[in-house]
């Protein structure tokens, strides 16, 4: 039986990491699908979408000799989603602000309840130890429109306690 599985691989950074791993996925007959590889402060992470012939049990067997070399841990998953169904945002969303806690729970919160399906979403903080400032690209599907999305930020930035820039950017099939 072929399916998908979503491979989640997390360890300290360090070079050959992702040709490792994907020489073995290949090597063991595997296609391999989306994929999203991030380093964060000295740590790897990699999702991959595996189309794999064999068991989940197989798969994480084929893998944990790599795993045990780079020292990664390996989270496995059969794929729920539909393969290749790939969704296009139409809206990105730049967040900047006083580093706070709590910032990317309202921001999401607010798009959330305004219809937006969130699809990607990176994070970094900016400025210095003494005046440290957050920065937040989300992209994302405005289910309910875009209108919707901008009444609620309108409404949200008014009443917040804290300053804070947002601007929302149509996303249109003409830009690219």
């Amino acid at each position: 039986m072929t399916q998908w599985f979503m491979l989640t691989l997390v360890g300290k950074d360090q070079i050959g990491i992702v040709a490792k791993v994907t020489t073995a996925l290949y090597q063991g007959g595997c296609h391999l699908g989306e994929a999203s590889m991030l380093r964060m402060d000295g740590n790897f992470t990699i999702m991959l979408m595996v189309h794999f012939p064999g068991t989940e049990a197989t798969l994480t067997a084929l893998l944990a000799p790599v795993a045990d070399e780079l020292q990664l841990h390996i989270h496995l998953d059969r794929s729920v989603g539909e393969h290749a169904t790939r969704q296009e945002p139409d809206v990105q969303i730049s967040v900047h602000s006083a580093d706070r806690a709590g910032i990317v729970a309202q921001v999401t919160s607010v798009l959330a309840a305004a219809g937006l399906n969130i699809l990607d979403l990176e994070s970094d903080i900016g400025g210095s130890a003494n005046n440290p400032f957050y920065i937040m690209q989300i992209e994302g599907i405005a289910t309910r429109g875009i209108a919707a999305l901008q009444q609620a930020l309108q409404t949200w930035r008014q009443t917040s306690e804290q300053p804070i820039e947002v601007r929302l950017t149509p996303i249109t099939a003409e830009i690219f």
